[in-house]
């Protein structure tokens, strides 16, 4: 069990940059492929970008590839994700996400979430 805390969000311009952070609560940070996903009103939830736990690649939804990064420090627990070049259609709640020693990085595998960070960018 694991619990997330998002933190980060909030209203920007177009153009703007954000940075997200996410503190894990548990000793064994280091065997979880973490996530960001997020949801737009009216909109199904997205995969936005994941890292793993083994190697540490990173994956990114064609949106915000380019303008994302998602990296994360073992020693601190935490994920991060850096967006910049914002968009008003990021507009959405972004949600941290974490698997248990788990390679799959598809929106519904995703077992523990955080209670989401609101991030909206107007035009």
């Amino acid at each position: 069990q694991v619990q997330l805390v998002e933190s980060g969000g909030g209203s920007v311009q177009a153009g703007d940059s954000l940075r997200l952070s996410c503190a894990a609560s548990t000793q064994t940070f280091s065997r979880y492929t973490m996530g960001w996903l997020r949801q737009a009103p009216g909109k199904e939830r997205e995969f936005v970008a994941a890292i793993k736990w083994s190697g540490g690649n990173t994956y990114y939804s064609d949106s915000v590839k380019g303008r994302f990064t998602i990296s994360r420090d073992n020693a601190k627990n935490s994920v991060y994700l850096q967006m910049n070049s914002l968009k008003p259609e990021d507009t959405a709640v972004y949600y941290c996400v974490a698997n248990y020693f788990s390679s799959r990085i598809d929106a519904s595998s995703f077992e523990y979430w955080g209670q989401g960070t609101q991030v909206t960018v107007s035009s």
